[in-house]
C-alpha cells in the first residue's frame, strides 16, 4: 500500500512540475505547450519507475543470475527525447534560428520526470524553480541592470531601394536612428529594385512600428520589412 502511494506521489508531483513548465511555454505561445510538457515529464517519470523496479524485481530470482542497471531504461530517455527537441528548432530563411530555448525545456521536462521517478523530489522541485527563474526573471533583471547588449532587441530588416547609389545614405540614416548593424547583404530583385538585408539591433525601448515609419519615409525607399527575433 505504501509502495502504491509512493508511485502516485511521484506521478502526481511530476505532473505538477510538468504543468508549471508547460504553462510558461503556453503563455509565450511556443510550439511545446502544457500538454506536451505534461506528457514528457509524466512518461519520463513512469519509465524511470519501471526501469528501477524491473532491475530489482527480475534480479530477485535465486535460480537465475540477472544483473540489470536500475537506470538503463531511464538513460535512453535523455537521448530519445532529442527527436522532439529537433522538431521545434527552426532555421528560417533569413539565417536565424529559433526554438533553442523550447528544445532545452523539453529536455529539462524529461530530466525532471527522471529525477522524480528516481526519488529525488527536492532536487526536481528546485530544478523547476531555477528553470522558471532562468527563462522568466533573469532576462528582465539583465534587461535593466545588465550590459547594453541585454537592453537591445535583434531584428531582421529588408529595405527596398529604387536607386542603388543611395544604399550608403540609407545605412547612415539607420545608424543615426540608433540602429546597430551587424550584417549586411545587398542584392537586386526581379522588380528592378535594390534590396538591403540587415541583421541589426535596436533599443528595447524603441518600437518596430516607429522604425518602420521612419524607414519608409526616407527618400528613395520603395518598401521595407521588419522581423523581430
Amino acid at each position: 500500500m505504501v509502495y502504491d502511494e509512493l508511485i502516485f506521489v511521484k506521478l502526481g508531483l511530476t505532473a505538477i512540475l510538468g504543468l508549471v513548465i508547460g504553462i510558461e511555454r503556453e503563455l509565450k505561445r511556443k510550439p511545446v505547450g502544457m500538454k506536451t510538457s505534461l506528457v514528457i515529464s509524466i512518461v519520463s517519470c513512469l519509465l524511470t519507475i519501471v526501469s528501477i523496479e524491473s532491475a530489482y524485481t527480475f534480479s530477485g530470482d535465486p535460480d537465475v543470475n540477472i544483473t540489470m542497471d536500475p537506470l538503463r531504461l531511464a538513460a535512453q530517455i535523455v537521448s530519445g527525447i532529442g527527436f522532439l527537441g529537433a522538431g521545434v528548432i527552426l532555421h528560417k530563411g533569413n539565417d536565424t534560428i529559433s526554438g533553442l530555448t523550447t528544445a532545452a525545456i523539453i529536455w529539462g521536462a524529461a530530466g525532471v520526470g527522471i529525477a522524480v521517478g528516481a526519488g529525488f523530489f527536492i532536487e526536481a522541485i528546485l530544478g523547476v524553480i531555477l528553470i522558471i527563474i532562468s527563462v522568466e526573471f533573469l532576462p528582465v533583471i539583465f534587461k535593466w541592470t545588465g550590459p547594453a547588449r541585454f537592453r537591445e532587441r535583434e531584428i531582421y530588416l529588408k529595405v527596398m531601394l529604387n536607386d542603388a547609389s543611395k544604399g550608403k545614405q540609407i545605412l547612415e540614416a539607420l545608424r543615426q536612428h540608433h540602429v546597430k548593424i551587424d550584417q549586411i547583404r545587398l542584392k537586386d530583385t526581379r522588380d528592378h529594385l535594390h534590396m538591403i538585408e540587415l541583421h541589426a539591433a535596436i533599443s528595447s525601448k524603441s518600437t518596430v512600428t516607429e522604425l518602420y515609419e521612419y524607414i519608409v519615409a526616407l527618400e528613395h525607399v520603395a518598401g521595407a520589412e521588419i522581423e523581430t527575433r
